[in-house]
C-alpha cells in the first residue's frame, strides 16, 4: 500500500509545473494552476466529469438493488444447486476485461455479431453498427458492468444474511409473516447497515472508473469518446497518447480531491440521519 498509494505523491507537482524531459520534474519551472485552467477551458472537462459521473451513479443504483434481490433469493433457496448457482453469478467477476471485451464484440460485431446475425434478422430487424453508434453506449456499459460485478457484491450481502438469526423468522412464520413481509419487516431492515457501507465504499470510487470498461471494451472507438470517455482514459490518453504528463496529472488530482469531497459529504449526511451506519 505504501508503494502505490503513497510514495508516487510527490509526483502531484507535474499538475503545477511546464514538465520538461531534460530538466526532469524537480528541474521543470513551475506554471501554477495553468494546466487546470486549460483542462477546464476545453470541453472535456465537462465530458469527463460527466461520464465518470454519471456511469457511477447508475452502476451503484442498479449494482444495489439487483445484489440485494439475487441475495435474497439465494438465501431462500433449499435446492443441492445452489453453490453452483453462487458460483456462477460470481464467475464474470473473475474475468478479464479483454476476455470480455472480446466477448462483447462477438455479440456487437456489425459484420460477424450474434446480434446483427442471429438475433435481429429473426424479427426483421436491420443491422447495426454498434461501435459507430455513441447513443447505444451508455446502455451497453451498464449492462457490462452491472453483469461483472453483481456477483461479488451478492456474495457480501448473502454472507450478511446468511449471519442474521434464523429465530427472528422463524417467529414471524408462526405469527403469520408472509414471505415479502419478511423480507421487507426484517431482512432488509436488518440489512441497511451493509447498504450503506457498500454505498459510501462505492462513493469513494465515484470518480474513478474501471479504466478497462471503458477503454477495451468500446474496442478504443474514437467516434464513441463523448460517451466512453472518463477520468481515467482521459489521463491514459493524455499521458501516453499525447504525451502530456503535466495535464494528465492536473485531471488525476481534480479526479481526486472532488473523489474526496464526495464520500466526506456523503458519510457526514449518513451520520446526521443514522450515526451507527456511518463510516466514522
Amino acid at each position: 500500500m505504501f508503494i502505490n498509494n503513497y510514495m508516487p505523491l510527490p509526483g502531484l507537482v507535474l499538475a503545477f509545473k511546464k514538465y520538461s524531459t531534460k530538466k526532469g520534474i524537480w528541474g521543470s519551472p513551475w506554471i501554477g494552476f495553468k494546466n487546470f485552467k486549460y483542462l477546464f477551458k476545453t470541453q472535456d472537462a465537462w465530458i469527463i466529469t460527466r461520464n465518470t459521473l454519471g456511469y457511477n451513479i447508475l452502476f451503484i443504483f442498479f449494482n444495489v438493488i439487483i445484489s440485494v434481490a439475487i441475495a435474497i433469493i439465494l438465501s431462500e433457496l433449499t435446492t443441492r444447486w445452489k453453490k453452483l448457482y453462487q458460483s456462477t453469478i460470481l464467475l464474470p467477476h473473475f474475468l478479464s476485461t479483454v476476455i470480455i471485451s472480446y466477448l462483447v464484440f462477438a455479440f456487437l460485431s456489425a459484420e460477424n455479431g450474434f446480434l446483427n446475425n442471429g438475433i435481429f434478422p429473426l424479427f426483421g430487424i436491420e443491422a447495426v453498427s454498434w461501435y459507430n453508434e455513441p447513443k447505444y453506449w451508455p446502455f451497453i456499459l451498464v449492462f457490462v458492468q452491472t453483469w461483472r460485478s453483481v456477483g461479488y457484491s451478492c456474495i457480501v450481502y448473502l454472507s450478511t444474511i446468511l449471519g442474521f438469526d434464523r429465530e427472528i423468522y422463524e417467529a414471524s412464520a408462526i405469527d403469520g409473516a408472509s414471505k415479502w413481509q419478511q423480507i421487507t419487516r426484517i431482512t432488509l431492515p436488518l440489512l441497511r447497515a451493509t447498504i450503506i457501507m457498500m454505498v459510501l465504499l462505492a462513493i469513494g470510487r465515484i470518480f474513478y472508473s474501471d479504466f478497462g470498461l471503458f477503454y477495451q471494451v468500446p474496442q478504443r472507438s474514437g467516434i464513441l469518446l463523448s460517451v466512453t470517455q472518463t477520468i481515467d482514459t482521459y489521463v491514459y490518453r493524455g499521458l501516453l497518447e499525447r504525451n502530456d504528463m503535466p495535464m494528465a496529472t492536473a485531471a488525476g488530482v481534480y479526479q481526486s480531491i472532488i473523489g474526496f469531497i464526495l464520500v466526506m459529504s456523503a458519510n457526514l449526511i449518513v451520520r446526521k440521519i443514522d450515526p451507527d451506519s456511518a463510516l466514522f
